[in-house]
């Protein structure tokens, strides 16, 4: 059995099936109090949360990922191309462990904050990469973007001491603006 069999989305629709499983196993355990742990684990928020579809493109919110692996994993799980926004405040950041991912998906890179970091990493790999001066730019932009065939993914990819909460909130409330 093939990861398209198991599900149509990707990789992450398996993850969180298996885990699913995982979890129901966990419940039907006899322990009370060990079931009623697991029956309070709420949702990770703002982790590859899907926020709206507008005119057949996804605006995913991914504020929790913070770390370049985190960006990795949610850029790998989308399929078909997608416009990044990420936080461009990082400056020791090394982004090259993105490079083999973008060069397959990432059509657009827009950049919340300075962007000379991912503009010397993906420069040449990224067809088009664009300082933005916040999120209803940043969001203006990638609406603005001529293919319809790519998801929006806004993942920070670095923790500029921004909480997640207030990054995750912009993101969301500018699409509801959109």
């Amino acid at each position: 059995m093939t990861i398209e069999t198991l599900a149509a989305q990707g990789r992450d629709k398996v993850h969180t099936g298996l885990a699913g499983l995982d979890t129901a196993r966990l419940k039907a355990i006899r322990n009370a109090s060990l079931r009623d742990c697991f029956k309070r684990l709420d949702d990770t928020h703002y982790r590859n949360e899907f926020v709206a579809r507008i005119l057949d493109r996804e605006y995913i919110n991914d504020a929790a990922s913070r770390t370049v692996n985190a960006t990795w994993y949610s850029l790998e799980s989308i399929q078909g191309g997608v416009i990044w926004i990420a936080c461009g405040t990082a400056t020791e950041t090394d982004y090259s462990r993105l490079v083999h991912v973008a060069l397959r998906k990432v059509r657009m890179l827009l950049v919340l904050g300075p962007d000379e970091q991912l503009r010397r990493t993906f420069s040449g790999i990224v067809p088009t990469i664009t300082a933005c001066r916040n999120m209803a730019e940043a969001l203006h932009k990638a609406y603005l973007y001529e293919s319809m065939d790519v998801k929006v993914l806004f993942s920070p990819s670095c923790n500029d001491g921004t909480p997640t909460e207030a990054l995750g909130e912009a993101f969301r409330n500018e699409v509801n603006e959109l």
